[in-house]
């Protein structure tokens, strides 16, 4: 008798177990809790009290961390439940990705911005200084005299 290959799961079944996955992580000082489901989607986050002693960019982290914590699940129980249908193609190459992702770390903060009066760029500087010395002006230029020299002529320009 000849072997028969392995029998393909009940595709309801699948379907029903992948739109039922959700993958919860917390940060490891309890301050960030989430959930995603199959697709490493977020579909919970909860904040303890303990974030009101953080800095924003500590909480952005800690967020950011824990959700890859629960893609990261999320994708590992997904390519388990999938690895029935074959290990290759487009899907499972995504899923090893999400397994695999690591976060950048967040930039170092940013030093404090010089105030607009000690900066050499600033818009707004003080120039008055720096301007040449007005000349007495001649007086109105006639229409004529205006077009006939153009408009980039006159020291006003």
């Amino acid at each position: 008798m000849a072997d028969r290959p392995p029998a393909k799961p009940d595709r309801e079944a699948l379907l029903a177990e992948l739109s039922a996955l959700t993958a919860t992580a917390t940060s490891a000082d309890g301050a960030v809790s989430l959930s995603v489901n199959t697709d490493g989607v977020l579909t919970r986050l909860r904040l303890t009290d303990a974030v009101s002693q953080m800095s924003p960019a500590e909480i952005a982290d800690a967020v950011l961390r824990t959700y890859v914590d629960a893609q990261r699940e999320s994708a590992k129980r997904t390519g388990e439940l999938l690895a029935p249908l074959g290990s290759g193609g487009y899907l499972m190459d995504r899923l090893r990705w999400r397994v695999q992702f690591e976060p950048t770390p967040p930039p170092p903060p940013a030093p404090a911005p010089k105030p607009a009066a000690e900066r050499d760029d600033a818009v707004l500087k003080d120039r008055s200084s720096d301007a040449p010395a007005a000349t007495p002006s001649s007086g109105p230029v006639a229409d004529d005299d205006w077009y006939g020299k153009g408009m980039r002529l006159d020291k006003a320009w």
